[in-house]
C-alpha cells in the first residue's frame, strides 16, 4: 500500500530528510512529485528511528520542504528483462535509451521483473571456475588467461588505454566451444565522448547485436552510478542462469562507483574511514563482484571485468586494495610502457590470473602453454635486473647470453605485449609469437620446457614480424 507525504525535513545534494510515521524497507522506491508537478523517483538509503533518508535520483533542483510530495509505493527498485535487449543500450535505471535518430525508440516488453540485488551464490553450490574466455589479446590470453566466472579486475590509471583495451575486450571476447555468448558493458560515469567511443566501436566490430550496454554518463545523477552495476549484474544474472549463457560483464570505471559511494556516504553524515570512503566499502563491492561464478548444476556463467583508474597511480589506493581481495588476480597497466606506445601497456611481473593454472594446457589451450608462460616470466624478470647491470657496467662488457636475454626484452615488449587494437590473436598464434622469441635463445638456458615440447616447437625460422602481423590480416 502505498502512503503519501508532503513535508520534509532537510534537503541536502542528492539526499532529502523526512519524518515518516508508518514501516518501510530499506531500498524502498518512492515517487517525488516536485512543486511544479514534475515527476521523480527514488529509493530509501536508511531510516534512523523515524527519519528517513532518501535519494532522488534526478537530484533535488527545484523541490522545497513545503510542497513537494513522497509516495512510497512499499516495493523495491525492480527490472524488467528480456531478451530483447541485446544491441541496445540503457541508462543507469535500465531504461532503454532514445536516441535522436530514431535508432532505440523500439519498447522492451519484459519477460522477468527482477530486484536489481540479485541473490547470493550459495557457497556449497558454486562450482570451481573452468574453461576459458578468449580475448584475442595476447597478454591476457597467454599470460593471464580469463576463466568462465572469475572475477578478473584491470589496474589502470588516469589517461591510460583502458578505454581501448575494454572496447577491444567486448568486441573480441569469445567461446570457442560453439556455446551462446554474451557481453553486458557497464559504464560509469564515463565522458560523453567515451560513450560515443564505445558504441562506435562496437557498432563497427559487427557484435552490436551480441552486447548489452548500461551507459551512465558523468552528467548523470550520481545515484545512477550505485544503481548501474546493480542493474546490469541483474540482467546477466537472467542469462546466465535462467538461459544458460555464458556471459561476460565489464565494468568501467568502478572507481567512480567508490567516487559516488563517497559522495552519498558524506551527505548521510556517515563516520568516514580511509581516505574518506565509507567503512562498507569492502563489504559493497564485494556484494558486487560475487555476483561473478558458476553453478552446479547450471550451463551458464557470468564472468567480471571490473576496470578502475588508481588515483595517483597508487595501487595500495583504497579502492585497487580493497577490489584486489575480493578478486582472484589483477591486471597491472604501467605508464612505463604507455609512454613507450606500447599497447596494451600491461606490467606482466605485477599481474596475474590465480585461476588460470587449472584451465590451461592440452585439453583447454595447448600442451606447452604452461611450461611458455613459466618460460617467459623467467627471462622477462631477468632482464629487469641484467638492465640494472648493463646500467652500470655497460652492454660490451656482459656476457653474450646476457646481450642476447636484453634482446629478448625488447622483442617481448614489441612483439608479445604490442599489438594492434584491431588485431584479434588466437592462442596458438600467441603461443607461436612466444616460441618465436624463445628460439632467440639457445636450447640450454630454457630450463623450464620440458625437451619433448622443446623438440617439438623450438625453431630458429620462426618470423615474429610474420606471426604478428596475421592476426591483423
Amino acid at each position: 500500500m502505498s502512503v503519501r507525504y508532503q513535508k520534509l525535513n532537510k534537503i541536502e545534494d542528492p539526499l532529502v530528510f523526512l519524518n515518516v510515521k508508518h514501516p518501510i524497507m530499506n531500498g524502498e522506491i518512492v515517487s517525488i512529485k516536485t512543486p511544479n508537478g514534475e515527476l521523480r523517483n527514488g529509493k530509501v538509503l536508511k531510516m534512523n528511528k523515524d527519519l528517513a533518508c532518501i535519494q532522488i535520483f534526478q537530484g533535488t533542483e527545484g523541490l522545497d520542504l513545503t510542497n513537494t510530495e513522497i509516495t512510497f509505493l512499499d516495493d523495491l527498485f525492480r527490472i524488467g528483462i528480456s531478451k530483447d535487449m541485446r544491441g541496445k543500450v540503457f541508462d543507469g535505471q535500465g531504461r532503454l535509451k532514445v536516441e535522436s535518430n530514431n535508432e532505440y525508440t523500439t519498447e522492451i516488453i519484459p519477460e522477468v521483473i527482477r530486484g536489481i540485488n540479485g541473490f547470493p551464490i550459495n557457497p556449497t553450490r558454486r562450482e570451481y571456475p573452468r574453461d576459458i574466455i578468449f580475448s584475442g589479446i595476447s597478454v591476457i590470453d597467454g599470460l593471464n588467461t580469463l576463466v568462465r566466472g572469475q572475477k578478473l579486475p584491470i589496474f589502470s590509471g588516469q589517461g591510460m588505454s583502458h578505454n581501448k583495451l575494454a572496447a577491444q575486450i567486448v568486441t573480441q571476447g569469445k567461446v570457442t566451444t560453439g556455446e551462446d555468448f554474451l557481453t553486458i558493458f557497464i559504464g560509469i560515469g564515463i565522458l560523453q565522448d567515451d560513450a560515443i567511443f564505445f558504441r562506435k566501436k562496437f557498432e563497427e566490430s559487427g557484435k552490436f547485436q551480441n552486447v548489452i550496454s548500461f551507459i551512465n554518463q558523468a552528467t548523470d545523477p550520481t545515484i545512477e552510478r550505485i544503481l548501474i552495476p546493480r542493474v546490469g549484474l541483474t540482467v546477466a544474472e537472467y542469462f546466465a542462469f535462467d538461459l544458460d549463457m555464458h556471459v561476460l560483464v565489464v565494468m568501467n570505471d568502478m572507481t567512480n562507483y567508490c567516487e559516488a559511494l563517497r559522495e552519498i556516504s558524506a551527505a548521510k553524515v556517515e563516520i568516514p574511514g580511509r581516505k574518506g570512503f565509507p567503512g562498507y566499502l569492502y563489504s559493497d563491492l564485494a556484494s558486487l563482484y560475487e555476483r561473478a561464478g558458476r553453478i552446479k548444476g547450471r550451463e551458464g556463467s557470468i564472468t567480471q571485468i571490473p576496470i578502475l583508474s588508481m588515483p595517483n597511480d597508487d595501487i595500495s589506493h583504497p579502492i585497487p586494495d580493497l577490489t584486489g581481495y575480493i578478486t582472484e588476480g589483477q591486471i597491472v597497466l604501467t605508464r612505463e610502457l604507455h609512454r613507450k606506445g606500447i599497447y596494451p601497456p600491461v606490467d606482466i611481473l605485477s599481474s596475474v590470473s590465480r585461476l588460470m593454472k587449472d584451465s590451461i594446457g592440452k585439453e583447454n589451450t595447448r600442451e606447452d602453454h604452461p611450461d611458455v608462460v613459466s618460460q617467459l616470466f623467467e627471462f622477462y624478470s631477468k632482464s629487469k635486473e641484467l638492465k640494472e647491470l648493463e646500467s652500470i657496467i655497460g652492454e660490451e662488457s656482459m656476457t653474450s647470453i646476457d646481450r642476447k636475454k636484453l634482446k629478448f626484452s625488447k622483442d617481448f615488449e614489441e612483439y608479445f605485449i604490442n599489438q594492434s587494437f584491431k588485431e584479434d590473436r588466437s592462442i596458438e598464434q600467441t603461443l607461436d609469437i612466444a616460441w618465436a622469441l624463445l628460439s632467440k635463445i639457445p636450447k640450454n638456458h630454457i630450463l623450464r620446457i620440458n625437451k619433448d615440447e622443446i623438440n617439438k616447437y623450438y625453431n630458429k625460422n620462426l618470423n615474429v614480424e610474420e606471426l604478428t602481423r596475421k592476426g591483423i590480416d
